[in-house]
């Protein structure tokens, strides 16, 4: 059972805001699953590592090719330049974590997930954790996880064109945008129960419709932990716990 479950809209949603704290503590009450959570967390600092560094250097680049000057407005203008390049930055993260990280983590987490359906329903089947089993599910992972992404960059796409309407055009994007990201990460994160309880694309799309605000909220608490900085690098076992604790709560 749910330790909060909620009533009504905002019941839910406020409900699914809750799974992410709690699966600190279930981590924390259950250290044996740090094994499973150890390589996702290095791919994760390796990828964080990679996108600052090459994000950062190549706007610096960047900024060299403009001209130069020791004036007060120059001084204000690079200023404003690195502050676009942080925000610049933080998004190209976001990007990194929620496709990239989950794309080559994949295999660990539906290992970590397995684990946490487990010992939360206390049926234990006792699989090991080897390299080899990784290896022989990482090509059907990847793939999934491939077409999620094409899937993702296509709605993206797609949701330009609403720029195109006069005034309203702009809110009705922004507004669009956010509702697909936290789609998407909901999507994301379920998808290793999802692919283990061997669910097609209906009847995954089926579940995010019959739970959406539960899941609307989950969802919002995810995007938030991302927008922390180094709050990233737990963000991704975190989610896949909260998921799957949600997934067995709603069972």
């Amino acid at each position: 059972m749910a330790e909060s479950p909620g009533t009504g809209v905002l019941g839910e949603f406020f409900r699914g805001l809750t799974y992410l704290p709690r699966a600190a503590r279930f981590l924390r009450h259950h250290p044996g699953l740090l094994k499973y959570v150890v390589i996702p967390f290095l791919i994760n600092v390796f990828t964080f590592s990679l996108a600052v560094f090459f994000g950062l250097k190549l706007f610096g680049r960047v900024v060299e090719l403009l001209p130069q000057g020791d004036a007060w407005y120059y001084l204000i203008f690079y200023g404003l330049l690195w502050v676009f390049a942080v925000l610049l930055v933080m998004v190209l993260v976001f990007f990194t974590f929620t496709v990239i990280g989950n794309l080559i983590a994949a295999p660990f987490n539906g290992l970590l997930s397995e684990r946490v359906e487990e010992l939360q329903t206390g049926t234990l089947a006792d699989v090991p954790f080897t390299l080899k089993g990784v290896l022989l599910d990482s090509g059907r992972s990847l793939l999934v996880e491939a077409k999620k992404m094409a899937v993702f960059i296509l709605g993206m796409v797609l949701l330009l064109l609403l720029n195109l309407l006069p005034v309203v055009g702009t809110f009705l994007y922004a507004a669009s945008t956010l509702l697909v990201t936290l789609f998407f990460l909901a999507w994301e994160y379920l998808s290793f129960v999802h692919e283990r309880k061997q669910l097609d694309f209906s009847g995954q799309y089926q579940y995010l419709k019959e739970h959406k605000l539960l899941l609307l909220g989950f969802a919002t608490g995810v995007l938030a932990l991302l927008a922390i900085p180094l709050m990233q690098l737990f963000c991704i076992p975190l989610a896949v716990i909260a998921a799957t604790l949600l997934w067995c709560e709603e069972q």
